[in-house]
């Protein structure tokens, strides 16, 4: 059992290292009497408990005091030397280190490169305890790297940002603008974003070793997808005082085209990199471009429905068919019927790309279905 206590003076008469049960309770005497709120008093206390509840249980224990009275590097090496003289006068085998600041605790490392140590045991006085517990955690927290760039960092540019943002603009305005800020970061590291973008960065320089097929299908469907939008915007820009529900369902109806092209292009050369690779082909990634266009037929269909009903768009109109002795007169489609016919034919999608996935991966279309 060895006590540390380096930085504070020991009463007169006192040499260290100071061991043995009746030396050791002596010197809590000296210590308590001289300064009874010293700290010290309940480090030679515990290491004096310990030691009896070692003996208890059938160890041989002998309580050992070591320090200096200065601190610094001389102050290091006198504890290195105590050790030393107390190793070699009882051998022991192991160590338990009694402390009671961070600071004695720095000197663990020394008790370790010489003996090994079993615990370390940190007292704390039970007034202090809330206190000490807070220098405890806060130092730990100043050691993390990684703490500090993701709190210190944002805290100190806010702090710094306020009062240039208060010279150049109103208090209301840099008010906002700092909790805006504040706001955008805790969004950024609470929703994860940067770890995303890492591994979006990280997957990309793969993708351009590797010659994955996806990343030009990906770049094409970003420009179908922008294309989309644009489609979109252009369909409701004369929308005027129409309701939101109708501007909605127009910006669908001409945007959806776009972004199921851009869906299929993606997808298609995601499935084009499993079929070049040696792992086989995943029936999800079969029925991914399926899916895609039958999901763009649904919300095609029912935004073109609206938009009838609405009576923003003219039925759609069949011309004459004439299929050799029988001829179909033009008719315009209702708007109930055109839209079950896209239903009809975004489920026949999908049933193709069901049967298909069953194909490549060689199970049945009722187990592609439970999937």
């Amino acid at each position: 059992m060895v006590c540390i206590d380096r930085g504070s003076p020991f009463p007169e008469g006192s040499e260290l290292p100071v061991s043995g049960w009746e030396a050791v309770r002596s010197l809590v005497t000296d210590v308590g009497l001289e300064d009874p709120e010293n700290s010290r008093v309940n480090t030679l206390l515990e290491g004096l408990s310990v030691t009896r509840e070692l003996e208890a249980d059938g160890d041989e224990a002998v309580v050992a005091v070591v320090g200096d009275r200065s601190d610094g590097v001389n102050a290091d090496r006198s504890v290195a030397r105590q050790i030393e003289e107390l190793q070699a006068q009882y051998q022991p085998d192991s160590a338990i280190v009694v402390v009671d600041s961070a600071e004695d605790e720095r000197l663990v490392p020394i008790v370790e490169s010489r003996l090994r140590v079993d615990a370390v045991d940190r007292v704390v006085v039970r007034q202090a305890r809330d206190i000490e517990s807070t220098y405890y955690l806060l130092k730990q927290f100043l050691a993390d790297e990684q703490l500090r760039k993701n709190v210190l960092v944002p805290l100190g540019i806010t702090l710094l940002a306020v009062p240039l943002m208060l010279l150049f603009s109103s208090p209301a305005l840099a008010g906002g603008t700092i909790a805006a800020a504040v706001g955008v970061f805790l969004i950024y590291k609470g929703l994860g974003v940067d770890v995303y973008l890492s591994r979006l960065a990280a997957a990309i320089q793969e993708a351009l070793y590797s010659g994955q097929v996806s990343l030009v299908t990906y770049v094409v469907a970003a420009g179908l997808a922008l294309v989309g939008v644009f489609a979109g915007a252009l369909g409701v820009q004369n929308a005027g005082e129409t309701l939101t529900l109708i501007t909605g369902m127009q910006f669908a109806f001409h945007s959806v085209p776009w972004l199921t092209a851009a869906a299929l292009a993606a997808a298609t050369g995601r499935l084009i990199d499993e079929l070049l690779g040696e792992s086989g082909v995943r029936s999800a990634y079969v029925n991914l471009p399926f899916g895609a266009v039958a999901v763009g037929l649904v919300i095609r269909g029912f935004s073109g429905y609206f938009l009838e009903r609405a009576q923003l768009y003219e039925p759609f109109n069949v011309g004459q068919i004439d299929l050799g002795p029988l001829t179909i007169d033009p008719f315009a489609l209702e708007p109930g019927t055109r839209l079950a016919i896209y239903i009809a034919a975004s489920l026949v999608v999908s049933i193709i790309g069901v049967r298909l996935a069953a194909y490549f991966t060689g199970t049945s279309p009722t187990e592609e279905l439970i999937e």
